[in-house]
């Protein structure tokens, strides 16, 4: 059987789990605010995370194709790890700084959402192992 154009072309698949996560969130900052702002959805923050979708959709891709024992998916993992890291902790932490300062200041100079929860990036990783799984199985 021959390969589909999903595993011959890995980058694909980080490339519509992107898309597909942004709709998502779209859908879910319309749900939470009443309104649907496009520039929110691809923006930083909110759920679900699209950095934590991208980047174990492509993790997982690697697996499937490379498998779970092979250096290109260790390396992938590492990478993935270091993201979601950075996401929940680093810029979450720097959007309560931004927080800070703006009510310091009295004046929302700094954008707040710069991070995620944990449960975003859970659901973000969830998406991207879904999508990886959904176009590795298109024939």
């Amino acid at each position: 059987m021959e390969p589909n154009i999903f595993y011959a072309n890995l980058l694909l698949v980080p490339v519509i789990t992107f898309f597909v996560t942004v709709l998502i969130k779209g859908i879910s900052i319309k749900t939470k605010t009443g309104k649907f702002d496009i520039w929110q959805a691809f923006g930083s923050g909110w759920m679900p995370s699209v950095h934590s979708g991208v980047v174990v959709s492509l993790t997982t891709a690697i697996a499937l194709k490379h498998g779970v024992d092979s250096d290109i998916f260790a390396l992938a993992m590492a990478f993935t790890g270091l993201i979601i890291y950075d996401a929940i902790n680093v810029r979450f932490e720097a959007g309560l700084h931004a927080s800070a300062i703006n009510q310091a200041l009295w004046e929302k100079k700094f954008k707040e959402s710069l991070g995620h929860l944990p449960s975003e990036a859970f659901a973000g990783s969830m998406v991207g192992i879904i999508i990886a799984l959904i176009l590795f199985n298109v024939r």
